[in-house]
Formats: C-alpha cells, structure tokens, sequence
C-alpha cells in the first residue's frame, strides 16, 4: 500500500511525519519503506543515512537501475528500509516534464517495489510544492496523508491539495487515490486557536481527520539535527507518544501487516 505525505506549505510537519510514522510502523511489525523524494533530503539526514551520489530514485526514473537496488535497511528492528535522496533529484522535475505520460513515471518505477511483496507500507515524502515529483507522487499512491498546521493559513493550502486530487481523479491518472487522512500538528493545548482549527477541519472531514494530534514540540525539532527519530531521541516525550498513537491509528485504518 502506498501513502504520500504532501503539501505544498512549508513548515508543517510533513518530513517530521513522514520519518516518525515510518519508524513507528516498522517498531509494530508493520514492514515499511520510506521513500524520500525531496532534494533536500530531510528525511535521509533525518533518520541518519548519507546523502550520497547514485543513492537516489533519480537514476531509476531515468531507466538506470530499479527502485528495488535503491533500498537501504535504517536502525536495527529489521522492518524499516529507505530510499534516500540527493541533489540529483532537483534535475529531474525539469526532466520528466519533457516525457510522454510525465504524470505516471514514478508509479511505473515504483511498480517493482510494490509487486515484491516484501513491504505492507511505502511512503513517500515529497517537496513542500506542488511541482513534477509531488503530482507524480499523487499519482503513484492508494491513499494522501496531509499533513495540516493547526493555523488559518494552513486551511486555504488543504482546499488547494484537495482540488488537485479531484482533477487527478477527473484525468483518469489516478482513479483510485483517496484522502486516507487528516493530521494536525503543531498542535497547541493552550491556545483557543489551535482548538478552532481542529474543530473547524473535523466539522468538515469527520472522521477524514486522525483523533491523533502532533503537538507543539521542541523535542521533534531537534531530533533530526541528531539523525534520529523522536523514538530514538527522546522515546518518553509527547511527540513519540503522539506519533506511536498515530501509527496504532493508521494500523487499524488501512489494515496494515495483517
């Protein structure tokens, strides 16, 4: 099963998710593959695995080599892999706008990953934009995972993504996409906005919106200057136990290594 994790807003704990849910999955037993699409690479430094050259899905969507080859294992539990990313990966948004079917490149290069049943959970991080390798991401995947800050702003950015997901749909490029979830993070207990914001997104999304809720959290930041996961940084702290939470969520709702 495959899950992107996107929006085109910056800063809203997209990459934090995407490392911590992957590694609480793979703490449950459930085998999982993160795949990092961003040239920033976050989250390869963030689960601390070296940037390094021909490390990336860049040379497979460009027919050199498979997404299988490109598979590295990360920590010790034996359920948690990564397909990193480097600089590379900023050429090739130019380069697959100049191809036939641009939409559906990632997809196929994924195809090898996702038919060797060797993995209940892949995903993938994406750029905070809505360029080539966010919609080829869209197109790739069963179910969207948004990430949304818990601020006003961050509300007229999730109307965005939806509107792209309903066009995808439209287009026939991927029928079967489906908003799997609604985080909210950087969630803040003591603020009444905080409390608006999550109340206005469940009136409209239900049970769309996951009952876990990141919080605000010092420790999340600081975790992936360390190359570590919130579990591996600070195991006790609210953001692990909001995290695990999520991951018991996402288990349940997709049905996850069963």
């Amino acid at each position: 099963m495959v899950f992107t994790i996107a929006n085109q807003k910056g800063g809203v704990g997209k990459t934090t998710t995407a490392i911590n849910l992957s590694y609480a999955l793979a703490e449950s037993g459930v085998r999982t593959v993160l795949v990092d699409l961003d040239p920033q690479a976050n989250a390869t430094s963030g689960l601390g695995l070296e940037k390094l050259e021909g490390g990336s899905l860049y040379g497979p969507l460009c027919g050199d080599g498979t997404a299988l080859e490109k598979v590295q294992p990360v920590g010790s539990n034996g359920n948690l892999f990564m397909i990193p990313s480097e600089v590379d990966m900023a050429a090739i948004e130019i380069e697959l706008i100049q191809r036939d079917n641009y939409l559906v490149q990632l997809r196929e290069c994924l195809a090898p990953l996702r038919n060797s049943g060797d993995y209940d959970a892949i995903i993938l991080d994406c750029p905070p934009a809505l360029g080539m390798l966010s919609m080829n991401s869209l197109a790739a995947a069963d179910y969207l995972l948004i990430a949304l800050q818990c601020e006003y702003l961050a509300m007229e950015g999730l109307g965005q993504i939806l509107k792209v997901v309903d066009k995808l749909r439209e287009a026939e490029v991927n029928d079967d996409l489906a908003l799997g979830g609604i985080l909210m993070t950087m969630f803040d207990q003591r603020t009444n906005l905080s409390h608006q914001v999550v109340g206005e997104v469940r009136n409209h999304f239900d049970e769309k919106v996951f009952r876990s809720m990141i919080p605000r959290s010092i420790r999340l930041s600081e975790a992936p200057s360390f190359g570590q996961s919130i579990f591996e940084y600070d195991p006790s702290s609210s953001g692990a136990n909001a995290y695990r939470y999520l991951a018991e969520e996402v288990i349940e709702r997709f049905d996850l290594g069963k």
